[in-house]
């Protein structure tokens, strides 16, 4: 009887135990249908780690956004939350008593700033930002002669390189950093990317009203370019208005017609000046009716700011 009692004892809690397991599966598997994160929920692909206080989670509080110029939310860890920004603290926005945020300073993945947990103080993503103001600028406070670390997130998503805290030491994103991943595979990882957006604008057909056809000389745009964005263009022509057309750049094979992965103003000249089509680029443009045009608009690394285009005066000749 005894021992029907401890089989029975032993099924109870085996069946409690796995209720718990399955209950907190699906709780993640609930959690991650709509994270609110982009930091993987891959175990391996979301930690970082310190000598001192362990595993750091960037994706288990569901709150981390790595973004074009920041990052906010907050991780977990042994030590209590790693704050990324004081706007979006454990606690709510405490911006007005402590202001702080680890920055993506040229929108790269260069990262800068600093982190706060209430137990070690401030965490520092990059040397060069002595006073934890975010700027991407390495300024009067810089350590980096002693002591040089950053945290990067490279063109896969991949954290990178090492934060520092004076009690915790470093703070490793990447088990390649030491060469440890063959012991222990971890990094931290985000969907986002590096990159400047684009958008393409097509214009409608230019009808030269010349039957013999014109030869285009030259592209002038007017708007504004800010810093680090561009403005360029392809150009398809035509003996009838319904094409085909095929939108080509500068022809620099010199065999007759233009390139495909080619632009015009690829140098990102400003607006109001020419972008003059030359000798060969001339030989497939020419002789022809008809014109379109597609623009390409590149915005800056960090996505904050796009070209405008008010007007676009193409220039040809009979």
């Amino acid at each position: 009887m005894k021992v029907a009692k401890v089989i029975f004892w032993i099924l109870v809690v085996m069946t409690v135990t796995l209720t718990i397991v399955l209950f907190f599966q699906s709780q993640k598997a609930a959690a991650d249908s709509n994270p609110g994160t982009n930091i993987s929920s891959n175990a391996t692909s979301s930690m970082a780690w310190s000598d001192i206080s362990g595993w750091w989670d960037f994706h288990k509080t569901h709150t981390v956004i790595v973004g074009t110029s920041t990052l906010v939310g907050y991780a977990s860890s042994s030590i209590e939350e790693i704050s990324l920004d004081c706007a979006t603290s454990p606690i709510g926005d405490i911006c007005s008593t402590s202001d702080y945020q680890v920055t993506n300073p040229d929108g790269s993945g260069n990262l800068s700033g600093c982190a706060w947990n209430d137990q070690i103080s401030w965490i520092s993503f990059w040397c060069g930002d002595g006073d934890c103001d975010g700027s991407g600028v390495e300024d009067a406070s810089s350590t980096c002669s002693s002591s040089n670390y950053r945290v990067t997130i490279d063109a896969n998503g991949i954290f990178q390189g090492y934060a520092w805290n004076d009690d915790e030491g470093w703070i490793s994103f990447n088990c390649a950093n030491n060469n440890g991943c063959g012991i222990s595979d971890y990094k931290v990882e985000t969907s986002w990317r590096a990159g400047k957006l684009t958008a393409i604008l097509e214009s409608s057909i230019f009808d030269a009203q010349i039957a013999g056809g014109v030869t285009l000389n030259s592209i002038i745009w007017q708007g504004s370019q800010p810093a680090g964005t561009c403005t360029k263009f392809q150009i398809a022509a035509s003996n009838s208005s319904s094409g085909p057309w095929s939108f080509w750049g500068p022809d620099i094979a010199c065999d007759g017609q233009g390139d495909t992965d080619q632009f015009f103003g690829a140098t990102c000249p400003g607006p109001n000046s020419a972008i003059e089509i030359k000798s060969c680029d001339r030989e497939w443009i020419k002789d022809n009716r008809y014109l379109r045009y597609r623009v390409t608009l590149e915005s800056n690394l960090a996505q904050s700011m796009t070209p405008r285009i008010d007007d676009i005066i193409l220039n040809w000749s009979q």
